[in-house]
């Protein structure tokens, strides 16, 4: 399968972001047109629900720190709902701790910012691929771990 092919079999997959800082939106939003996905960003929402039925997203990637609700708890919600919780959530944030202290609020990867383009994107195919594998504190460990290995 050739690069091209790949992004055309892509194509017809949505992502959904919320996340409210302008700046990364805009970046998220440019990589993933460019890798053939559909793309609806939110800066935040009030019924997480509505989204999903207007979009019908194959993954929603959400922002932990939100006005109003955190995107742990909408990640909850998703993966309490017999009609979303087969769908990938990968919650990011600045403040990785946040999973250690509260839970992984059931989503299936978590990513800590600032992150690396081609990390996102492998942790999305991954999610999407293995839609039904959930994110464990022994692999926030495992990576951990290995970060402070890079900046010995």
């Amino acid at each position: 399968m050739t690069e091209l092919s790949e992004k055309k079999e892509r194509k017809s997959q949505n992502i959904l972001i919320i996340e409210n800082d302008d700046d990364l939106v805009e970046l998220l939003e440019e990589l993933f047109s460019y890798e053939g996905y559909q793309v609806r960003c939110y800066k935040d929402t009030n019924d997480i629900f509505s989204l999903m039925e207007d979009f019908k997203p194959d993954i929603v990637l959400v922002d932990y720190l939100l006005p109003g609700i955190n995107g742990g708890e909408l990640c909850a919600q998703l993966k309490r709902d017999p009609s979303t919780k087969h769908i990938p959530v990968v919650i990011f944030s600045a403040y990785s701790q946040v999973l250690l202290s509260l839970g992984s609020y059931g989503c299936n990867a978590f990513i800590s910012k600032p992150f690396e383009l081609s990390s996102l994107l492998n942790q999305i195919n991954k999610c999407l691929e293995n839609p039904s594998k959930i994110f464990t504190e022994k692999e926030f460990d495992k990576k951990t771990s290995a970060s402070a290995g890079v900046n010995e």
